[in-house]
C-alpha cells in the first residue's frame, strides 16, 4: 500500500464541479492499493500519517505531527500510484488492486486516521473523476509504502 502525503495549506476535492471535501492546513493523502494489501497495512500507514513529524515547531523545525497541530487529512484514492511504465509509453495498472479490494482499504485508512485522533478527515469518491486542488506548503511531499518497510 502506498500513500503520497503532501503537506498543504489547504486541499479540496470536487466531483462534477461540486466540492465534496476540503481541509485547511494538513495533508492531502493520495492512497494506492496493490495486491496482497491488508487492513493491517492501512492501519500502519494511518498511524504513520497521524504521527509523522513534518509540521513546523516554534523554531521553524519540522518537529510536530498532524495530531500536534490539529491538521486535517484529505484522502484521495489513487490507483495510478501503481502504474508500471517500464515498457512502452502507455502505463500498465496491473499492480493496482481491483476496486472491490482497494475501496474498502482506502476507507479503512480514512477510518483509522480518525481512530488515531485526526479530527477532520475528508475524502473523495472512489472511482469518480475528481478534481483535486492542492495548495502545497513547503512543498513537503513524503512517500509512505508498506513494501518499503
Amino acid at each position: 500500500m502506498r500513500v503520497v502525503l503532501q503537506r498543504v495549506r489547504s486541499g479540496r476535492v470536487s466531483v462534477e464541479d461540486r466540492c465534496i471535501g476540503s481541509i485547511d492546513m494538513g495533508f492531502v493523502a493520495l492512497v494506492g492499493v496493490t495486491h496482497g494489501d491488508s487492513e493491517a497495512d492501512a492501519e500502519t500507514l494511518a498511524r504513520k500519517t497521524a504521527h509523522l513529524r513534518v509540521f513546523d515547531d516554534d523554531e521553524g523545525k519540522m518537529n510536530r505531527s498532524a495530531l500536534d497541530v490539529g491538521a486535517g487529512v484529505l484522502v484521495i484514492s489513487q490507483f495510478t500510484l501503481y502504474a508500471d511504465t517500464k515498457k512502452g509509453r502507455r502505463p500498465s495498472f496491473v499492480d493496482a488492486a481491483r476496486p472491490e479490494i482497494a475501496e474498502p482499504l482506502v476507507r479503512h485508512y480514512a477510518d483509522r486516521l480518525r481512530v488515531e485522533g485526526i479530527v477532520r478527515v475528508e475524502d473523495g469518491v472512489f472511482g469518480a473523476l475528481m478534481q483535486v486542488e492542492i495548495y502545497n506548503d513547503g512543498p513537503v511531499t513524503i512517500l509512505l509504502d508498506t513494501a518499503a518497510g
